[in-house]
């Protein structure tokens, strides 16, 4: 029997690359994907930034650093390569990281960079969303 195919957000699985070099491990996420074949993804690092990074927020539909420097180009070519490995693996069902501007799947940061969320989902779960890709995020499981 073929294992399911997930795309799942390194960070959760203890990938340090999120924007403080640091990881968002989760347990109960690697818990759940026992009897699956993973394939972690990590947009931001797949759209060309760094490790560590300054951290971003959606504003105005652009993706914005906390010195003010505009990534979107970024964010939006991460997003692209993570379609593209999504496509090329025929995979349905995404694991991504809860309120990332990349990833969160309902809720995100509001540009603000005061920790207020938004009902808006990130550039990467909204391009695999509109291309039939079911996401959930780490809190739903």
């Amino acid at each position: 029997m073929k294992k399911e195919k997930i795309l799942v957000s390194a960070c959760l699985l203890g990938t340090n690359c999120k924007y403080d070099g640091k990881n968002n491990i989760n347990e109960k996420v690697i818990e759940y994907l026992k009897d699956k074949e993973v394939i972690p993804v990590c947009p931001e690092i797949l759209g060309g930034l760094s490790t560590p990074r300054q951290p971003a927020e959606v504003f105005n539909n652009k993706v914005i650093t906390k010195d003010g420097k505009d990534v979107t180009k970024k964010y939006i070519k991460g997003a692209e390569e993570t379609l593209y490995i999504a496509k090329l693996l025929n995979i349905k069902k995404a694991i991504l990281k809860s309120n990332s501007p990349s990833c969160g799947n309902y809720k995100i940061y509001d540009g603000t960079f005061r920790h207020n969320l938004i009902d808006k989902a990130g550039i990467t779960s909204e391009l695999l969303m509109n291309n039939n890709i079911e996401i959930l995020n780490e809190n739903e499981l």
